[in-house]
């Protein structure tokens, strides 16, 4: 009797290992370390991503690149010379060391990190055409994936709320991403400046025309995207300007029990006397330049609509409390 027929197996499906722009193992030392640890790491867009090995589909850390500052070549300690396998990546809170296996392995991660971080393929690297071309093709990548990406120094916050994270925490940057004020569909910039002395806020309106961004400034720009803004200012100002970006330290979240997210806001600034003097009401405007800055058109008003921000309710009664309190001190 024939035995009944059985289905093919079908073979267990099987997780799709991380794509990246480049991968190798990496030795890594941060400042809370005593010795290096050596992980599989793989590059993907302005993060690197460290795992155990280079089967696991998790990473177990990841280090956002946001706040890259410079790359430099490190001598061992007790060592006369550079080997060649040893770099330090600088970030604007911290200094973390890593370590390869070969000259031509460090020169690798340095071209591949300088390239999404500057958009831009380096030239001053000890590297072969082929490397080059690689180098090439991960920009064209990181532009695309960039032109559909919001930047992470864009905040759903409010005009007020802009200008007040600005100046409460100058260490985690001075341009600020965020909503048009208008609720048009574009957005706006709050940058934070020391002219003559004295720190200058400026907003810029960017407007949305088609597929492009455009800058109004006095000699508008138009970008590609809301990360070609950024770096609009950036370039423009030698770098005077850094995107915002909370540091871990800063943006504490706690999940609760119930699963959402609860952010832990901000100290509080001091209290403005009880009954300050009215202040003025006409409109006062800005000046047209900044110190390193650039030209900009008066807005036909200056005022803007609220944006409710969990964490940053307080924000805004606050900054509107500290003005008034400056415009009675100016009367």
């Amino acid at each position: 009797m024939a035995s009944a027929l059985r289905p093919p197996r079908v073979p267990k499906p099987k997780g799709v290992l991380p794509s990246h722009y480049y991968e190798s193992f990496l030795e890594k030392k941060a400042p809370c370390d005593r010795d290096y640890k050596k992980f599989w790491a793989g590059l993907q867009g302005l993060t690197i991503y460290f795992y155990n090995s280079n089967r696991d589909f998790q990473h177990v850390e990841k280090l956002n690149l946001g706040a890259f500052e410079k790359l430099k070549d490190e001598i061992p300690w007790g060592s006369s010379r550079d080997p060649g396998t040893h770099f330090c990546l600088v970030l604007r809170n911290q200094e973390i060391k890593f370590k390869v296996e070969t000259l031509e392995c460090r020169e690798m991660w340095k071209g591949f990190i300088l390239t999404v971080v500057e958009l831009r393929v380096p030239s001053n690297l000890t590297l072969l055409p082929g490397h080059l071309y690689m180098m090439a093709e991960v920009l064209a990548k990181e532009e695309a994936r960039r032109a559909l990406e919001t930047p992470s120094c864009f905040l759903k916050v409010s005009r007020l709320e802009a200008q007040l994270l600005l100046e409460r925490y100058p260490e985690c940057g001075n341009l600020l991403l965020r909503p048009s004020g208008d609720g048009a569909d574009g957005a706006s910039v709050t940058t934070r400046q020391m002219h003559n002395g004295t720190h200058v806020v400026r907003h810029y309106k960017v407007k949305r025309e088609g597929t492009k961004y455009v800058i109004d400034v006095e000699e508008p720009f138009s970008c590609t995207s809301l990360d070609a803004v950024v770096n609009y200012f950036v370039s423009h100002t030698k770098k005077a300007l850094v995107p915002f970006l909370f540091d871990e330290d800063y943006e504490k979240v706690l999940v609760a029990p119930s699963s959402r997210p609860v952010i832990l806001k901000p100290k509080k600034l001091p209290k403005a006397p009880a009954k300050p003097p009215k202040p003025p009401t006409g409109p006062k405007p800005e000046p047209k330049i900044v110190n390193g800055g650039f030209p900009r058109k008066l807005p036909a008003s200056s005022a803007q609509p609220l944006f409710p921000t969990p964490g940053l309710a307080d924000v805004t009664a606050e900054l509107q409390k500290k003005l008034e309190k400056r415009r009675a001190l100016e009367h």
